[in-house]
């Protein structure tokens, strides 16, 4: 049996009072004690480690002198111990900011102590802390200063660092790295979390920031404009913003700007847009830019600050709405002429007018959805409100006219013309009788192709695609029908004209047809009349020549769309007069120095009085007075007689003498038709899915489906009676607001 050396057994007393209590504790506290003193930061290995390896030896000591469980007692009594006899009096001394300097000493020493005593008792932590589920030296070491210290002295903390922020706000220059010392304090206290300084330090800030801003809010509110209020306000929030950076808890800052939104915004949002000489309204009447950026910014932090805005700019757009349309009516009251379908000053004011609000949205409110929302309200109420005797349908739609047609008074560049064309379009999509527009814009795109007066197919083909895209291809099918009628005619008369120099076909005539689909054009009013010789031995060698291409299509002359050039010479000066077909019909039945009466040249021409009126005026009553009319006077009546007029002089050469047309009121009517047409399609549609369905349902379903127009309530009440005397619908025999389809 061999023979070793027992370990000398550690008595705790022994271990505690001459090695760990001696050479550690009451030297660390000294160290602590003195602040330093000596540049002595703590102990090198050679006072360390000994103090460590007794903790170890008398940890590691079999029972009953295994002092664990006294150690880990021990460790928490002495960090007790030196809080409450040393520390928390040291702080009772202190208040404002000499507390948060103490405090912030303390704190740095209590954590040097508590560093320090877990590396002496470290293998309490490996070991007996681990398997008795006890907090660590690091936990217990802030549980006990939490609980000496932190809990009785928070509240003058929190006052101290609260009055500190307020005194920075003020413009004070205040210990930064101090009060955010204090708030790392606050947070370590939370074991982990956040709920200390949330509870003991950010509740009070955050209430103390409501009530300092309030303050602010009530003086600004009354010494200041909107301009300058949100100016100081938006200040505020990024000095707020900045001061949590500095030395606050980043989580603060959404509750502290929220703060001073609610106080500073939120409170008064209503009295600064409205306020009189500087509000929203104002600031877009003087074009103030910068100031509404500012404003929408700053509101736009609020969850429903916008709101009030959007409804401030939309009534504003609406008044400069109501300011275009007393000037048109002021304009037409000072005229006093005869009101035209062709107003470019007050569409002009309606363009720029958007225009100018719709780059407003753009720039100064980041084209927001509530603002574009805004805008389009405004101009729906603006472009569908009529003033005077024509639509705002008709009045767009003769602008277009008038920047498309070749001489309409406007001389624009390539890209100035489908600069206004795009910004129309614009315009036209706040239109709810967007059938009314197609429907006359059709009409003077006929005119404008079929007389050759259109500016350039380019400008034609890019409006109809600016209209395609905005409504669909149902919308623009006719027009582009249209042009592609125009290319194909090109081919025709090209083939029609070499048909007749192989024929040999002689004519006084420079004649050619252009073939329409009828389907595409305006429906026009058919006038039979009986043209010259010449003309219908023309027409007679054109009819063979289609006929011989195209059996099957069936050819109707529509003398009412034609133009022609006439050669005439009066005295010994001669002209080159542009006139509509019918109108050269009529002067070359004049030619010659013959005289007719109204209803001799009616017989003649076989024209009824309502198309030879009007065609008559045009010669003898216009500009240019080709026919000499008896008795005089602007009015033409059926016992006139008429013949060329032999004094006849103009100053140009070449002139157009323009007809009214003879379908000027049948647009409106075409389109009230077609419209019960639509709307009757609709409910028959709707009524063949459902079976069966409510009035309001009905009348909701139908509404949705019509694009290009909204009808009232009372016109789609009027449609579904028809359509039950017509027997397509019935009334039910339970209810009757519900409606049954009829198979």
């Amino acid at each position: 049996m061999s023979n070793y050396n027992q370990p000398r057994i550690i008595q705790l007393e022994e271990g505690w009072n001459d090695q760990i209590k001696a050479k550690a504790i009451d030297v660390l506290i000294d160290i602590l004690d003195n602040n330093f003193e000596g540049g002595r930061k703590g102990f090198d290995p050679g006072e360390y480690i000994p103090i460590y390896t007794t903790c170890y030896d008398m940890c590691t000591q079999r029972s009953p002198y295994n002092w664990s469980r006294d150690l880990y007692n021990r460790h928490g009594e002495t960090i007790q111990n030196y809080l409450t006899r040393t520390v928390l009096p040291a702080l009772r001394q202190e208040n404002g900011i000499q507390l948060l300097k103490q405090l912030r000493v303390r704190w740095k020493n209590h954590v040097i102590m508590n560093n320090w005593l877990k590396k002496f008792f470290t293998y309490l932590d490996r070991y007996y802390v681990k398997h008795h589920s006890l907090p660590t030296l690091s936990e217990a070491g802030l549980r006990h200063f939490k609980i000496q210290v932190y809990d009785v002295i928070k509240s003058d903390a929190c006052s101290a660092i609260l009055d500190m922020v307020n005194q920075h706000r003020e413009g004070s220059v205040i210990d930064k790295d101090l009060v955010k010392n204090i708030v790392e304090l606050f947070e370590a206290m939370g074991m982990g979390n956040l709920e200390a300084y949330t509870a003991d330090l950010e509740a009070a800030l955050l209430t103390g920031t409501s009530e300092y801003y309030k303050r602010q809010c009530q003086q600004w509110i009354v010494t200041d404009s909107t301009p300058d209020y949100l100016i100081k306000t938006e200040r505020a929030l990024e000095e707020e913003r900045a001061r949590v950076a500095d030395y606050l808890n980043s989580e603060s800052e959404g509750k502290l700007l929220n703060c001073v939104e609610n106080e500073l915004l939120e409170s008064v949002e209503l009295e600064l847009l409205e306020k009189e000489g500087s509000g929203c309204r104002f600031l877009l009447a003087n074009d103030k830019s910068e100031d509404l950026q500012r404003m929408f910014n700053l509101f736009g932090r609020l969850e429903h600050g916008l709101e009030p805005m959007a409804s401030i700019v939309q009534k504003y757009i609406t008044s400069k709405g109501d300011e275009c349309h007393t000037a048109r009516e002021e304009r037409l009251k000072v005229e006093k002429a005869k009101e035209q379908n062709v107003d470019p000053e007050f569409i002009s004011a309606l363009l720029e007018l958007h225009q100018k609000y719709l780059n407003v949205i753009r720039t100064d409110f980041a084209g927001h959805a509530l603002f574009q929302k805004a805008l389009k309200d405004a101009f729906v109420d603006i472009v569908n409100r009529k003033t005077g005797k024509y639509s705002n349908a008709e009045l767009m739609s003769g602008y277009c006219d008038r920047i498309l047609k070749s001489g309409g008074g406007e001389k624009l560049s390539e890209s100035e013309v489908e600069g206004k064309l795009d910004r129309i379009v614009q315009l036209f999509s706040y239109l709810t009788e967007k059938d009314l527009f197609a429907e006359i814009y059709r009409t003077q795109l006929s005119k404008r192709l079929l007389t050759g007066r259109s500016l350039s197919d380019d400008s034609e083909k890019f409006m109809i695609a600016k209209l395609k895209l905005q409504c669909g291809t149902q919308f623009t099918s006719k027009m582009e029908g249209m042009l592609g009628d125009l290319a194909v005619g090109s081919d025709y008369r090209s083939e029609f004209d070499a048909r007749m120099r192989q024929d040999n076909f002689s004519t006084k005539l420079d004649f050619s047809v252009q073939v329409l689909t009828t389907g595409f054009w305006p429906s026009s009013k058919t006038v039979n009349v009986v043209p010259s010789t010449e003309m219908t031995k023309c027409m007679g060698e054109f009819k063979k020549w289609h006929d011989s291409k195209h059996a099957k299509r069936k050819l109707t002359y529509m003398f009412a769309l034609g133009n022609a050039t006439v050669r005439a010479v009066f005295g010994k000066k001669s002209y080159d007069i542009q006139v509509a077909t019918l109108q050269a019909i009529v002067l070359d039945a004049l030619n010659g120095g013959v005289t007719y009466t109204f209803t001799e040249l009616a017989e003649k021409l076989n024209l009824e009085e309502a198309v030879l009126k009007p065609l008559m005026h045009s010669l003898s009553c216009g500009k240019f007075k080709v026919v000499k009319k008896e008795p005089s006077g602007s009015k033409i009546n059926t016992t006139d007689t008429f013949m060329a007029n032999p004094k006849f002089s103009a100053s140009t050469r070449k002139f157009r003498i323009p007809m009214a047309s003879l379908d000027a009121t049948h647009n409106v009517k075409r389109v009230e038709e077609d419209r019960t047409h639509a709307i009757e399609a609709s409910i028959v549609r709707t009524m063949k899915a459902r079976k069966t369905l409510a009035h309001q349902s009905l009348v909701a379903e139908v509404l949705s489906q019509l694009a290009f127009f909204r009808p009232n309530a009372k016109t789609i009440k009027m449609a579904i009676a028809s359509l039950i005397d017509r027997q397509y619908l019935e009334r039910s025999a339970d209810d009757n607001g519900v409606y049954n389809y009829l198979a």
